[in-house]
């Protein structure tokens, strides 16, 4: 059988205009959108543009033909084949510009909110079981501490919130990406989705990678097969958001020009996992933050709301991976700590570690390890920061040498001074100068 119609996530194909769950009014606008913004004529192309199938893109310009908003110039004859060319006439001008006054949408024919829900629950991340061996294979080469995985993986397994915390500079960002590759499945993500006649954008190129090309997700052979157009084969999303993050954020996005919506962060993020790195850093304090995440976190569904005021229930499918250099105690009260349900600390290196992840990373960057100059390292430069040890160090000191042997001309190696010259780059001396 094959593999697109025994997927057991796949949405299911569309057979009459009525499953579309839309009025007939938004369709036809979007199909007179489509043809006048694409400037297309044929149905074979209408139909990928707005990602439905060929009958039933048929239907939809018949009807338009019928209103007389839509008008057939003749076929044309290609390799055996005939297909009728289509144009929009001058009602259907007229109609298509008051249109685009309501709306500058155009394209795949959105899903309506509740088929958007039924989806996520098909594939939602709370179903995806993790092993001990693909969490570890996920982690590539990263050295983590004893025991580490261990509390990590029923964190990812139970689909709740989680948070990493501990010094800086130890591989929490590398981690938090890792849990995406962890997932390793796929989920579908419509384009858009549809609420009270409002459009609201979901894919996101910058944040869902496809499984397969846009051009073969919507191709008329796949939608055969049984799968929705209106959706994208993607891996499961992994939105990674930092020090910019704002309140405004996790709300829709109305665009006033194009009089539409983009999809918040944790509604793209759907399926997958939401990264909130460097928390304690944003503009806005980590416990309003946590506030805004209160609900959807244990309900499972979001509150957004239209321009208008008009709210509605979204559903929150998301693991929340919160990543932080602070103490916990530092950044919540200890109600907003409860509700996260997992808090894993990941500290820094031992001494073993530490070497052991300087000669991964030396033979990963083609740079020849050298005993006197990590004799120098360990016994006259980590004393002056009592021996604490970081992951980001290696990588850093390793880079320095590698730039000054590179400015000098020299071939990549190691040494005492060459350490002192990198060291006095990782941490500034504390003096006086003149301002």
């Amino acid at each position: 059988m094959n593999q697109e119609i025994s997927d057991p996530f796949a949405p299911p194909r569309p057979r009459a205009l009525e499953d579309l769950g839309l009025s007939a009014t938004l369709v036809r606008d979007i199909l007179l959108k489509t043809i006048y913004r694409m400037s297309l004529g044929f149905v074979s192309e209408i139909s990928r543009a707005i990602a439905l199938p060929v009958p039933l893109t048929q239907q939809l310009v018949d009807a338009a033909r019928q209103e007389k908003l839509i008008e057939a110039m003749g076929s044309l004859s290609s390799e055996g084949n005939t297909e009728m060319r289509y144009q929009l006439s001058e009602a259907g001008v007229r109609r298509t510009r008051d249109a685009l006054e309501q709306s500058e949408y155009y394209g795949a024919i959105p899903v309506p909110l509740k088929a958007f829900s039924e989806q996520s629950r098909r594939q939602s991340i709370k179903n995806v079981q993790i092993t001990p061996q693909s969490l570890l294979g996920a982690m590539g080469d990263l050295i983590l501490p004893k025991n580490f995985l261990r509390d990590l993986g029923p964190a990812i397994s139970s689909g709740r919130s989680l948070l990493l915390y501990g010094p800086p500079g130890n591989g929490k960002s590398s981690i938090s990406n890792g849990i995406r590759d962890a997932l390793g499945d796929h989920v579908f993500v419509p384009v858009a989705v549809e609420y009270s006649g409002q459009i609201i954008t979901v894919y996101d190129p910058v944040v869902h990678e496809l499984v397969t090309s846009f051009e073969q997700s919507s191709s008329p052979l796949r939608r055969a097969m049984g799968y929705d157009g209106r959706y994208i084969k993607c891996r499961r999303p992994a939105v990674i958001t930092g020090g910019e993050l704002e309140l405004s954020m996790l709300d829709l996005t109305h665009n006033p020009i194009a009089r539409t919506y983009q999809a918040s962060l944790q509604m793209k993020a759907t399926g997958g996992i939401l990264i909130v790195d460097d928390l304690g850093r944003q503009a806005e304090s980590p416990q309003r933050l946590i506030n805004r995440w209160i609900v959807p976190m244990e309900a499972g569904y979001d509150i957004l709301a239209l321009q208008s005021g008009e709210k509605f229930v979204a559903p929150f499918d998301t693991l929340v991976v919160f990543s932080t250099n602070f103490h916990p105690n530092e950044l919540f009260d200890q109600a907003a700590l409860r509700r996260v349900f997992f808090k894993v600390k990941i500290d820094g290196p031992t001494k073993e570690e530490f070497l052991k992840i300087f000669a991964l990373v030396a033979k990963a960057k083609g740079m020849p390890l050298n005993e006197p100059a990590l004799i120098h390292l360990l016994a006259r430069k980590y004393p002056d920061i009592d021996h604490v040890y970081a992951n980001y160090h290696a990588p850093f000191l390793i880079d320095q040498m590698l730039a000054i042997c590179e400015y000098e001309n020299i071939p990549p190696h190691m040494s005492p001074e060459l350490i002192d010259r990198a060291w006095a780059n990782l941490f500034v001396e504390e003096s006086d100068f003149v301002h």
